[in-house]
């Protein structure tokens, strides 16, 4: 008997290791569709290069992030992948800021929260509240903790959450601008979208 299930859980094993190796590939590519795909949806239409992925540290943390150049290599926006915890696990969140800090979009990468109630965080009517949201003049919490988000009905974990999440990529795009970072063609190289950005060693985001 014990030969037996000793020889199955090879197998099993072997077997799952094999569907793995086989759709490691195809799952990667996806999540890379994906990821490019929300990144241009999250930033300003000017955006005609996006540079490939950047990480900076904060709070022991380390974030991604995507700077954005219009046809003429001028920086134009920034990207931020955040993750915040809520009432059914992280909820990662992908943040867009036009160069003056203001919000222009965001987009729900992937959540696990509780259908037709936490999951309505993917919906326009909650996610949209957020467009040219200017963090220096409005505060970024639900209505019930003094701020200016209108939370989705009997999930306030989840909007408390979500809020939180973007709330913690306005700070790491404050970092970012706050480290001068100039960034020229042979750095940036092959930008995630498929073009070159044409940007000057003088440019920043400040």
């Amino acid at each position: 008997m014990t030969l037996c299930l000793l020889a199955i859980c090879i197998v099993c094993s072997a077997l799952l290791g094999g569907m793995y190796a086989l759709t490691k590939t195809p799952i990667d590519q996806a999540l890379a569709q994906k990821n490019s795909a929300a990144i241009m949806e999250v930033l300003p239409e000017t955006a005609a290069a996006v540079e490939e992925d950047r990480t900076i540290e904060m709070d022991g943390k380390s974030y991604v992030y995507n700077l954005a150049y219009d046809e003429k290599g001028e920086v134009v926006g920034c990207a931020v992948n955040v993750s915040s915890d809520g009432f059914g696990g992280p909820i990662v969140i992908k943040v867009g800021f036009d160069r003056d800090g203001v919000i222009w979009n965001t987009k729900v990468l992937s959540q696990s929260e509780t259908p037709g109630l936490g999951a309505k965080c993917k919906e326009p009517k909650f996610a949209d509240q957020f467009r040219g949201f200017d963090p220096s003049a409005n505060r970024l919490a639900v209505r019930k903790d003094g701020g200016d988000v209108d939370a989705i009905t009997a999930s306030t974990i989840t909007s408390r959450a979500y809020t939180a999440g973007i709330a913690t990529a306005v700070e790491v795009f404050r970092t970012i601008a706050g480290t001068p970072m100039p960034i020229s063609s042979e750095e940036c190289g092959e930008c995630c979208c498929g073009t070159d950005a044409a940007a000057s060693d003088e440019n920043e985001i400040k």
